[in-house]
């Protein structure tokens, strides 16, 4: 088991007064199996009020608002959560499993076309070749790796707006975009695919107990074979002991750190930071 100190900042700048702002964030990890959260805070300066509810994906969210004339606005999540590794017991789903019409209308969510995540034909080939005669678990895990093999990670190439497709032809982008690929991939074929959004501690097999590192906001996957595997497409690893879930859903729209809107102040310029301490 790790114990994770979590401090996500967000800070935003005007370039002229702002008279008032609405905004909602999900920077709060969620308690799940393998992972509890001992404690947890968002707060927001200046703020007028705030609200927290859950969201239809489960993500925890904290909606706030300002209603005084401000030139910035610092937001700052603050958790402690122990993070273990999750025992999946039984045989992974076999193909007819997954096309089984039942399982379909159960997972239609998850197996859904969207904007962010729609694959092109190349992609969809790219699954199918990894897919015809492996199982659905050997051929998720493939697809991911070929992924990554042919992107490169390239930070600043791609924005939160960027299609998996426009990521794909360029071979370059960041977490986000190689979590958007595997999912829309894997889903051409019918293997159920969530998008996970959380944090993720830089040194993961030699992180340094005490130490407060430069983290960050991170993307992964999971997908479906019977019970739900998480798999980071980025780092080609297991998300165990240094994964950190905030939200679930079908792409980045739906787990969104922080979105808003605002009267007044004209442009806006954002600075983030994420620190995190490995504390046992």
């Amino acid at each position: 088991m790790s114990r994770l100190h979590i401090v996500h900042t967000t800070h935003y700048t005007y370039a002229r007064t702002v008279s008032a702002s609405y905004n909602e964030a999900r920077m709060r990890p969620a308690n799940l199996p393998g992972q509890t959260v001992l404690e947890s805070r968002l707060t927001a300066t200046p703020s007028t009020f705030s609200t927290e509810y859950r969201d239809y994906w489960g993500a925890t969210v904290t909606a706030f608002e300002t209603l005084t004339s401000h030139e910035e606005l610092l937001v700052v999540s603050e958790s402690r959560v122990d993070v273990s590794p999750v025992q999946l017991g039984g045989a992974t789903a076999g193909w007819d499993t997954l096309h089984a019409p039942d399982l379909v209308d159960r997972m239609s969510e998850f197996l859904a076309v969207t904007k962010a995540t729609e694959p092109d034909e190349e992609l969809r080939e790219l699954a199918r070749s990894h897919a015809d005669g492996a199982t659905p678990q050997d051929a998720a895990l493939a697809v991911c790796g070929a992924l990554r093999e042919a992107v490169e990670y390239v930070p600043g190439v791609t924005g939160v707006h960027t299609r998996a497709v426009e990521a794909w032809q360029a071979r370059k982008g960041v977490c986000q975009d190689l979590a958007h690929l595997a999912a829309g991939t894997l889903r051409s074929v019918g293997i159920p695919t969530r998008y996970v959004s959380g944090y993720l501690h830089p040194r993961t097999t030699s992180a340094e107990i005490g130490v407060a590192v430069t983290g960050e906001s991170h993307a992964w996957i999971e997908y479906w074979c019977g019970d739900w595997f998480g798999y980071d497409p980025t780092n080609l690893i297991t998300p165990e002991g240094h994964h950190v879930v905030v939200g679930r859903g079908r792409e980045y729209a739906d787990v969104t750190p922080i979105r808003g809107v605002y009267a007044g102040g004209g442009a806006s310029t954002q600075q983030v930071e994420v620190r995190i301490t490995q504390e046992t």
